[in-house]
């Protein structure tokens, strides 16, 4: 019996761990990066061990350290999450090479299937060689790992060389592995995975599909179980395939095989020899808990001859620290608060005032939503991620109201190229017209200018705020009755709660405030000062770095005075773990370059500056 897990991962898939194995009686030891120290997940394990530094290369990529914390803990087990070194055989090997246990497949099944060159050889799939134009599109990817790192579209041949050393860049600084390969890119696909489990008595469930097509940047945005508009013969086809790919490598432990499926036609991408995020929607159709199921399954368990009744749906959205609007440009800062209604499932790695940095992924939650029939599971999450209160950085949320309810997405219409189809609609601002009313409301309550009696009619008062990029200047006044506004009744007012009259229909604004910004509702608002700082003002055609990160590249022969194209790759910022790019957003001259290479940039610093043409 497993008595104690070191858990070799941070963030929510630690926490999910931890809560599992609490429920099982089962003691756990978190590992932390200098970053982390005061992060969720080590505050809610037994005990801690901390790893120098904070770079994933120095810390949750080093086994070594890993190991020798198990070791130094006193954990007879070791978890590995999903991403760093899950789908790492060495690590894997030094677990049981210092007599812990593995909670996870064989090295050997790591092996064969963690490298997806050698994945799609065994499957009898050769990736691409020499790329022609008859070739495009083509899709460069990382061999290790997964969770879109080291993925890249290519559209044009001139591309391919450059795309290739960023995949390179980002997947060694991802997986510890650089290497990538090639393979032809199918248009309109959809991404359909199986989950599977494994005992090592020769048992191999295949717990039904899920659908992961709304994807960003190759990561998956919005996942459900099981796949919509599959028919028999093709989900009979997805499991027997998956069933095949772990028998094939004497598979032991939860895993994924992936798949694109266009029309009747099943291609087969990679098996993930690990959790996958999406695994909340298995669990929730199938009633089972799979980190319980996994550490069962290192103890030596068998598990039935079949696997549980699937009931209903199950769908899952992912809650970034991002802003989808600018190139999906992660986001950091404070997180005052994080609170989605009950009634579904939220796995996070956050509670109210943690700080969310630029070291990792900017995963904040998964928000999981089941009911009996899809529609319901869609209805049911879309209402909960619209009524929840995320006051901090920037993030998707809209984005996914938005995308549950696209008529694409509710008929199960949707394919991997959603976004590059809908984004622009999608991120289509659309602020409520009285939030900054509500704002100033609340902001005024308790500061009546009624000193003594008077009999002239108070003066209006006003306030601005940046709404969605905007300015919205708004004007109110005190009366003997209390706050009042032109167009609407204000029925109440305090700084927390405005409830307005407009036209017969009473509104409530909740409203939440910390510095200048300002919560009302779903909407987030910046105050802006009475008189603006003329030293914030920059030279016109200044490039600003959208996050906090490090330059880790400067396009070959950019200097001062060089003649760019609109919408050119000048320079590529590191966060986040991400590569990003950033252009020109003009054709002109590069009359100033201030980034360096290894320099690292806040938000808002000046990169360069095109004077256009």
């Amino acid at each position: 019996m497993i008595d104690s897990v070191l858990i070799a991962n941070r963030g929510e898939i630690a926490c999910r761990v931890a809560r599992t194995c609490r429920e099982l009686g089962i003691r756990t030891v978190a590992v932390h990066a200098d970053a982390d120290e005061g992060a969720l997940h080590v505050r809610v394990a037994d005990t801690a061990v901390r790893l120098p530094g904070s770079a994933p290369a120095d810390t949750y990529l080093r086994g070594d350290l890993i190991v020798k914390a198990a070791l130094a803990a006193g954990a007879d087990a070791v978890h590995p999450g999903y991403g760093f070194l899950s789908e790492n055989a060495g690590f894997a090997r030094a677990v049981r090479d210092a007599g812990l246990v593995w909670i996870g497949p064989p090295p050997e099944a790591i092996e064969a299937m963690a490298s997806k060159t050698r994945a799609k050889e065994l499957m009898g799939i050769a990736p691409l060689g020499e790329v022609t134009e008859a070739d495009l599109p083509v899709l460069v990817k990382a061999a290790a790992g997964g969770g879109g790192r080291g993925m890249r579209v290519v559209r044009r041949l001139a591309d391919l060389d450059g795309e290739r050393a960023a995949a390179r860049a980002e997947a060694a600084s991802a997986f510890g592995d650089g290497e990538v390969f090639v393979e032809p890119y199918v248009e309109g696909g959809r991404h359909v995975e199986v989950q599977i489990l494994a005992d090592t008595h020769g048992t191999v469930w295949a717990l039904g599909t899920r659908d992961c097509s709304l994807q960003r940047r190759h990561q998956k945005v919005i996942e459900e179980a099981p796949a919509p508009g599959l028919s028999g013969r093709l989900t009979g086809e997805l499991h027997d395939l998956a069933v095949r790919a772990a028998r094939a490598v004497g598979y032991v432990g939860a895993g994924t095989v992936e798949f694109l499926v266009a029309g009747e036609r099943a291609h087969f991408l990679e098996m993930n020899t690990r959790l996958q995020v999406e695994h909340p929607v298995t669990e929730a159709v199938f009633g089972i808990d799979l980190v319980a199921e996994q550490i069962r399954v290192a103890e030596g368990h068998a598990l039935g001859d079949e696997p549980p009744r699937a009931r209903g749906h199950a769908v899952e959205a992912r809650l970034y620290a991002e802003d989808p609007a600018r190139d999906w440009a992660p986001q950091t800062g404070r997180l005052h608060r994080l609170a989605v209604p009950g009634g579904v499932r939220l796995d996070t790695g956050y509670t109210d005032g943690d700080d969310i940095g630029v070291h990792y992924d900017p995963l904040l939650a998964k928000a999981v939503a089941h009911a009996p029939t899809r529609a319901e599971a869609v209805r049911k999450l879309a209402s909960a991620l619209e009524r929840a209160a995320i006051h901090g950085p920037a993030t998707n949320r809209d984005l996914l109201v938005r995308s549950l309810r696209h008529k694409e997405f509710a008929e199960g219409r949707m394919d991997t190229g959603f976004y590059d189809r809908h984004l622009d609609a999608l991120t289509e601002p659309a602020p409520d017209p009285y939030a900054p009313l509500a704002a100033a409301l609340a902001d005024a309550h308790g500061r009546s200018r009624f000193g003594g009696w008077r009999n002239l009619p108070s003066l209006p008062q006003t306030k601005r705020y940046e709404l969605a990029g905007e300015e919205h200047e708004v004007r109110y006044r005190h009366t003997r009755d209390g706050l009042a506004a032109d167009g609407v009744r204000v029925v109440h007012a305090d700084a927390g709660l405005v409830v307005l009259d407009v036209d017969g229909v009473r509104r409530r604004f909740e409203v939440s405030r910390y510095g200048d910004r300002v919560y009302v509702g779903a909407t987030a608002l910046t105050a802006l000062p009475r008189f603006p700082d003329p030293a914030a003002q920059h030279a016109p055609g200044s490039l600003l770095a959208p996050m906090p990160g490090t330059v880790v590249r400067i396009a070959e022969g950019l200097a001062e005075g060089a003649r760019v194209e609109a919408g050119q790759p000048l320079l590529w910022l590191e966060a986040m773990k991400m590569q990003h790019r950033i252009t020109a957003p003009a054709t002109g001259t590069l009359s100033a370059l201030h980034a360096v290479t290894g320099q690292q940039v806040e938000p808002g610093t000046v990169l360069a500056v095109v004077r256009p043409a």
